[in-house]
């Protein structure tokens, strides 16, 4: 496929956001009071075109053209917007996080305690490539993967049937379905500190929760005026863990409609839960976040656990019954700094 560059192709928002370098900020998340970069009323609906970082970080040579290139992708191949960015001077520090990230985006009038929905409308592919990385000290296996570098890079790339393709040596080749996915969604912290775009928290952001895909809500408590929306690492495909380090890195371009939810029992779950929870057709999804998988596996039974008392009006004990017996708990990802666990409920289970 040709690349989708920047304002090509089909842009269906009613407003649109490039990854041009005013537009996103490298490894950090916003902070309260930065300049919005763009300005949504509630119900409107952006299209934001996202890069993914690998091939721009100093461990691959920041130079895109060269990294790729030694992958047999074309020089024609490169996304326009990622070429720019190789060239800037964006300063990114040792504690920063590796995501490009976009915003912060304002959504007039969301205040704190209300709660920021974010559906994903459309995902789109901006070429037919991504990178798959592993990196010493990093992921599941650290200090034990990978076994001849510091960096393995693993290039997939998507076939005519639609699916990824990862070459082996041997001649034959390791195929998946795409799962299009932003990893990388939030508001901006309330507490006005600097932040690596690395670990989740109460905020959003790095969730990795392979889910949130087209047709999925993300409902994200409010905690700075004009919620200071932003977003990034675009994936073609992650699994559950994302154990290597990272997924499927690879641009996208969303389609979002960003709406303020402001009434009393959106407020008040959020006051309740004091963390982000998603919906797709068929489940509610609850997050849960720690330092150690014990940590997040218990903070996940807790969330979960209140949300199906509020919702349902159940007793504790009746609630924590249900879960055992009805919810799933996943592993999102281990490899945050933070670690995410999900639980999945059956939405028609609650009703």
């Amino acid at each position: 496929m040709p690349p989708l560059h920047t304002g090509t192709g089909d842009i269906r928002g009613d407003k649109y956001l490039s990854a041009m370098t005013g537009a996103l900020r490298w490894g950090r998340l916003p902070c309260a009071g930065d300049t919005p970069v763009v300005t949504l009323n509630s119900g409107q609906t952006i299209t934001v075109d996202t890069v993914s970082h690998e091939g721009l970080l100093d461990d691959q040579g920041a130079d895109p053209v060269t990294f790729f290139g030694e992958y047999g992708i074309a020089h024609n191949e490169i996304l326009d917007d990622v070429r720019e960015l190789a060239g800037a001077s964006l300063v990114r520090n040792g504690d920063d996080g590796p995501h490009v990230v976009l915003g912060p985006i304002s959504i007039a009038g969301a205040r704190p305690g209300d709660v920021l929905c974010v559906e994903q409308l459309g995902l789109t592919r901006r070429v037919d490539y991504g990178i798959i990385s592993n990196r010493h000290g990093l992921g599941v296996l650290a200090g034990e993967m990978p076994e001849s570098s510091d960096l393995v890079c693993v290039l997939g790339r998507v076939g005519t049937d639609e699916r990824a393709h990862i070459a082996l040596a041997t001649g034959r080749q390791l195929r998946f379905d795409l799962r299009l996915q932003l990893g990388l969604v939030g508001v901006t912290p309330g507490d006005g500190c600097a932040r690596s775009s690395t670990p989740p928290g109460d905020y959003g952001g790095n969730l990795d929760i392979r889910y949130l895909g087209v047709g999925s809500a993300l409902f994200l408590p409010v905690q700075v005026p004009d919620a200071g929306l932003y977003l990034g690492d675009p994936h073609f495909a992650q699994g559950n863990g994302e154990v290597a380090l990272t997924a499927l890195e690879a641009p996208l371009r969303a389609d979002l409609r960003v709406t303020v939810l402001s009434d009393r029992d959106a407020r008040r779950l959020a006051q309740v839960l004091a963390s982000p929870w998603a919906q797709t057709s068929t489940h509610t999804i609850l997050v849960g976040l720690g330092g150690t998988l014990d940590e997040a596996m218990r903070d996940g039974v807790r969330r979960a656990l209140a949300y199906v008392c509020e919702v349902t009006g159940a007793d504790r004990a009746s609630a924590l019954a249900f879960l055992s017996a009805a919810a799933d708990f996943e592993v999102s990802q281990a490899v945050n700094g933070v670690v995410g666990v999900h639980c999945l409920l059956r939405t028609s289970d609650l009703r």
